[in-house]
């Protein structure tokens, strides 16, 4: 500890001196000393610790207040999005490795199994959030249509990008009003969402522990089969694994680009994003058995090194990117109640539905429900982090990136016949 606290020191003192540059081992530097504080106080700070989703969570809600008050120089928080989130893009570095590890490690018999009924899932997850949003509109005096239209569709949509731009889009082709005047309301509530969806995964992680029949071992979602991951102890893996494996993600990823950009960009009109073609990519190479077991286990290595060691520098980049201003200006009762509900109810039908196909209910509501409801890539991160199930990330993505293009279709023929 008291290397950690030097270290911090000196990290802090060259920034605040103006001598800490923007460049990627600077931000690094900066990322870690900002990380390591928060999470050392989350992990100890008694019911935060516990209730609120510990040192992860913490991390994302301290950064942002640093930023919300200017405690870090504005050089250094341009620095940090761009690192994370722009450019240079450790994001997606980061996300890559954590859906070719999850995925290579499962077995084949229980890939398929797993990934055949997660469709379903999602697709109860949205049903059910539209049932508990309209009914929840109704006693404020909102009609469905427009609870539909605005308040569940940009929630389950699959995040930012993938969900409230191109949904914007749609609207001001469907009803020729500008899509602003759509995406700055989507964005308000999807905002209450993703930080309810946070905490809802922090809860259920709770409820983990004490109703131990109703999760796994937070890597798979099928119930009744033990030991689903390779065990890795069983095969020797060194750094040639390890870069075959590093090799064999980034390829995978160029896949999942070169079909999302040039092959097949749209399926009926939706968008469909580069990961969720990185994930079905993988899911043949790991059903048809064609990665050797040491590869497959080096990259469960990687994935545990990011996991374990990257998450919280992750966390400082989603906190940068966060305006506590905005969430607090948009919190009026009608519209967290709304976003509260259309939550509730995309975790209850993704629980029930998921349970139903065969899986642990409070994984199925974590990746298939919450994952849905929240803001996408980042959103996805501090959800499995709250809910220390980091390792279903596969299935998470699957949810904000195809279950997200399942929304764009859906909202095509709702703007279509509502508007």
């Amino acid at each position: 500890m008291y290397i950690a606290l030097g270290c911090i020191l000196i990290i802090l003192a060259s920034a605040y001196l103006g001598v800490l540059g923007t460049d990627m081992a600077s931000v690094l530097a900066l990322c870690v000393a900002i990380a390591v504080i928060f999470n050392e106080i989350g992990e100890r700070l008694p019911i935060w610790n516990s209730y609120i989703g510990g040192g992860l969570l913490m991390v994302f809600f301290g950064t942002a207040v640093l930023v919300q008050f200017n405690l870090i120089p504005e050089k250094y928080v341009e620095g940090i999005n761009t690192f994370i989130s722009g450019d240079t893009g450790f994001l997606t570095f980061f996300i890559i490795f954590l859906i070719a590890g999850s995925i290579l490690s499962l077995e084949r018999d229980i890939l398929l199994k797993s990934f055949a009924g997660y469709i379903p899932a999602i697709l109860g997850g949205l049903a059910c959030s539209m049932i508990f949003g309209v009914v929840t509109g109704l006693v404020f005096g909102i009609g469905p249509s427009d609870i539909l239209i605005k308040y569940v569709l940009p929630i389950m949509g699959g995040g930012n990008g993938a969900g409230a731009v191109p949904l914007s889009q749609i609207y001001e082709e469907v009803t020729g009003d500008p899509a602003a005047n759509y995406y700055a309301f989507a964005i308000i509530i999807l905002t209450i969402a993703n930080i309810i969806c946070i905490l809802a995964g922090a809860l259920l992680n709770k409820l983990g522990t004490v109703k131990t029949e109703w999760t796994g071992d937070k890597r798979n979602l099928l119930r009744n089969n033990a030991g689903l991951a390779r065990e890795d102890k069983k095969v020797q893996t060194g750094v040639k694994d390890m870069a075959g494996a590093m090799m064999v993600a980034l390829t995978c990823y160029a896949v999942g680009r070169l079909f999302s950009k040039v092959i097949l960009p749209t399926i009926f009109g939706a968008s469909i994003h580069q990961f969720a073609y990185m994930i079905i990519f993988v899911v043949i190479l790991a059903a048809t058995g064609i990665i050797p077991a040491n590869i497959c286990a080096g990259a469960k290595r990687l994935q545990s090194f990011m996991t374990g060691a990257c998450s919280i520098i992750i966390m400082v980049g989603m906190g940068c990117d966060f305006d506590l201003m905005e969430l607090v200006s948009a919190c009026t009762p009608a519209n967290v109640i709304i976003a509260l509900m259309v939550v509730v109810g995309a975790i209850l039908g993704s629980a029930v539905v998921g349970y139903l196909v065969g899986f642990y209910p409070i994984d199925s509501a974590v990746t298939a429900g919450l994952c849905m409801a929240n803001r996408g890539g980042n959103g996805d991160i501090a959800v499995l982090g709250a809910a220390d199930r980091m390792e279903l990330i596969a299935y998470a993505q699957l949810s904000s990136r195809l279950g997200g293009g399942i929304v764009l279709i859906v909202a095509s023929f709702m703007f279509s016949f509502m508007l």
